[in-house]
């Protein structure tokens, strides 16, 4: 890459730690979430066979993407990187504005309420300021953990996947002790089969849930050998992710049927009734009380809950954050995104604004929802996740356009199938990427096509009428759209001056002798 002085001088205040097993524990704090576990969950026993087949048609041909995209440009920014190569700066500065704001969105929506949730549940109802602050130290710590420099930020979420492995096995265990002690409610074999209304319920969720690899890639020049070790870090998380996704589902269902699983509190209902096993009983109307060893499990378990949380929100922030500090230096967005911190090696100013836009979602939601945590939190879930996938949009085909314009870039990994393989992994990603953002767009579309019967109107939050809710989703959509644009506009002298430098470096070179363009 043709750098500027002014480029080379924040790349070097970056640091070069990571390590593959760092970018592992990164890969699954980013791709295991705690928060749509429930929403899956609450589809009941089709959720977990849609589950498996769109691990096959769309998380494998993800990650063996980001395998080469990751390991054949390890640039710092990777997403916006490729997008910029592929389809030149303008695509990447939109495609950036949404892949970035998408995440404080996130923390500040689902994260923030679940954390709040599972303190209510199992330590202790939180109300006006009380809640207030709970949130607010909940954002303002995984913003934190962000500025942090790797040294010790790489930790947080190595810690993360830890605890989160720890919850997950923890939680399958007591259903098992759950089950020999009180049995389980059962799921029937036709409950597994798929149908069109759980399918576009579903699908969108889960192909949030399945996403992330790219993330590390945003980091690639802080990597010790980006080029080897992306390809083995996306396999070996792909390979956990799912069985950490797959098990839980399956454990949930076997304890709750899925008429009492809503999706904010769906996994915190059914581990608090299994703790019961330690401690508790359940009433004949489906109230838990925890008491004893249960009580105190329960709290160690929100703590674990609320720190995986965080985690996941940090992660994302420390990838996210540094594709726009990437622009910002580019020329993409306003130059002072792009200030990387001489004592953090981390873009401070990106981090704070990511403070600020979470802070400002969880009030506007808090104020919006009239105190309804499901309503909060299912609307909140929609535009981080709509405003993601219209992201990977610009992402997804960047392997093809790539393919044919650099095909002299070392790839250290290829996706398998030549040419062919690509176009198939680029296409079945890019398609499901579109169809979730559709389905989250306008919920219940096609409800009654295809044979099936039924009012595509109450696919939407309950409550909430289609007016209001497409103005919920469409307007921030727009909105990003717009801040793309605008940080385009702001980038142009940057740009100038880049197009400066090269100028000069050209007179200074005088013809190229050898027709390569080199001095």
């Amino acid at each position: 890459m043709d750098l500027t002085a002014d480029a080379i001088r924040e790349k070097s205040r970056l640091r070069r730690i990571l390590r593959r097993f760092d970018l592992v524990f990164f890969l699954i704090c980013t791709v295991v979430g705690l928060d749509t576990i429930g929403v899956v969950a609450k589809d009941g026993a089709q959720g977990f066979t849609w589950l498996v087949f769109l691990a096959a048609c769309f998380f494998v041909p993800y990650g063996l993407l980001m395998a080469e995209l990751g390991s054949a440009f390890p640039f710092q920014g990777g997403p916006y990187m490729w997008c910029r190569m592929a389809f030149g700066r303008f695509a990447a500065a939109l495609v950036t504005a949404l892949y970035w704001c998408s995440n404080p969105i996130w923390l500040g929506g689902t994260l923030t309420i679940l954390a709040v949730s599972a303190f209510d549940t199992f330590v202790a109802p939180l109300h006006g300021p009380a809640k207030l602050l709970f949130a607010l130290a909940f954002i303002w710590s995984a913003v934190a953990s962000a500025i942090v420099s790797f040294r010790l930020g790489r930790w947080i979420p190595s810690i993360g996947a830890f605890v989160r492995v720890a919850v997950l096995c923890f939680f399958t265990a007591s259903v098992v002790l759950y089950a020999i002690r009180n049995g389980v409610h059962g799921i029937s074999v036709p409950a597994f089969t798929p149908g069109y209304v759980g399918f576009i319920a579903v699908v969108p969720v889960l192909i949030f849930n399945y996403v992330g690899f790219e993330l590390p890639s945003a980091a690639s020049e802080e990597m010790l050998d980006a080029r080897r070790d992306v390809p083995r870090a996306v396999a070996w998380s792909g390979a956990g992710a799912m069985l950490l996704y797959g098990v839980p589902i399956l454990a949930i269902l076997l304890v709750l049927p899925a008429s009492r699983v809503s999706g904010v509190g769906g996994f915190l209902d059914a581990a608090k009734e299994v703790l019961t096993v330690y401690g508790g009983t359940v009433d004949p109307g489906g109230a838990v009380t925890l008491t004893g060893a249960g009580k105190v499990l329960g709290g160690l378990t929100a703590a674990a809950f609320i720190w995986a949380l965080l985690s996941s929100g940090a992660t994302w922030l420390m990838g996210a954050d540094r594709v726009l500090a990437v622009a910002g230096v580019d020329g993409a967005a306003p130059r002072a995104l792009g200030r990387i911190s001489p004592r953090f090696g981390t873009p401070v100013t990106v981090n704070l604004l990511s403070g600020a836009i979470s802070t400002a979602v969880m009030l506007l939601a808090f104020w919006l929802s009239g105190g309804s945590a499901e309503r909060y939190f299912e609307a909140a879930l929609g535009v981080a996740i709509s405003t993601t996938m219209i992201a990977y949009l610009g992402i997804f085909p960047a392997l093809v356009r790539l393919r044919r314009t650099q095909p002299a870039a070392h790839r250290p990994y290829r996706v398998p199938g030549g040419t062919g393989g690509a176009w198939v992994a680029s296409a079945l990603t890019t398609f499901w990427a579109a169809a979730a953002t559709t389905w989250l767009l306008w919920p219940g579309l096609g409800v009654d096509w295809f044979g099936a019967t039924g009012n595509p109107d109450q696919a939407l939050p309950a409550g909430v009428g289609r007016t209001p809710f497409e103005l919920t989703q469409i307007v921030p959509v727009l909105l990003l759209l717009a801040t793309g644009v605008l940080f385009y506009a702001a980038g142009a002298p940057t740009r100038a001056r880049a197009a400066a430098t090269r100028s000069a470096r050209g007179r200074e070179c005088g013809p190229p002798s050898d027709g390569a363009g080199r001095c």
